[in-house]
């Protein structure tokens, strides 16, 4: 086995967390539709659409655990003499078991908490708009003008597409956005400020932010009414 004909292996298989990442998006997706539909997230369905979220959660996991002990493991080989290389799946095994061990508890996957809180949040959404139906022709100018204004990425000046949240100071910007700063930031040994006026967040980090489907949500029914492609 030579060191070339690894790094393929782990591509194919970083495509395959990204297939992963996508059936969890409609995964989730189909749960906010049912729990649209029911008014409950209480069914036997959406549990069955949670135990799908778990075990995605599960494989995801472990395909990350074996490719960062199979990179770690052949980056210190590169710089041991040849005979090393006979050991090197044993090396890969005693890895990929360490940090399987670290963090077994995939109920913090972070799709697996956006699963849950969109969930959490429909719900409640659904509640609050029976509740405010009476009202709903007075509010109307004013919930669309909020739903604009909320839309809009403040680092592009325009419509979100995929909308994270920051944790620290809940403001919301466009998930390929916000990442594409914090890369440019870092590259440049500087710190990304929330870009929403009057905000005192002067570092966001990508651990900050969490992915709003209920948000995302909105949005598409927002593009939707409007007639927007």
């Amino acid at each position: 086995m030579s060191l070339s004909s690894i790094q393929p292996t782990l591509s194919t298989l970083k495509t395959c967390q990204v297939d992963i990442g996508t059936g969890m998006d409609i995964v989730s997706d189909v749960a906010l539709d049912l729990v649209e539909a029911q008014g409950t997230d209480d069914s036997p369905s959406l549990r069955k659409l949670e135990q799908m979220m778990l075990e995605c959660a599960t494989l995801d996991r472990e395909i990350n655990c074996f490719v960062e002990s199979v990179e770690q493991m052949t980056a210190r080989v590169r710089h041991e003499p040849p005979h090393a290389m006979f050991t090197l799946l044993d090396s890969v095994k005693d890895r990929f078991s360490e940090l399987m061990a670290t963090d077994a508890d995939i109920q913090r996957h972070s799709k697996v908490v956006a699963f849950r809180d969109s969930i959490r949040k429909s719900v409640l959404q659904g509640n609050q708009m029976a509740a405010a139906n009476v009202e709903e022709e007075l509010d109307e100018d004013i919930a669309v003008t909020q739903s604009q204004t909320n839309f809009t990425c403040p680092l592009t000046q325009v419509e979100m597409v995929n909308p994270v949240k920051n944790k620290k100071c809940q403001h919301y910007y466009d998930q390929e956005a916000a990442l594409a700063m914090i890369k440019t930031k870092h590259n440049n040994k500087k710190k990304f400020r929330c870009p929403v006026v009057g905000c005192g967040n002067m570092d966001v980090k990508q651990s900050d932010l969490e992915l709003d489907l209920v948000m995302k949500r909105m949005i598409q029914n927002h593009k939707r009414q409007s007639g927007k492609s």
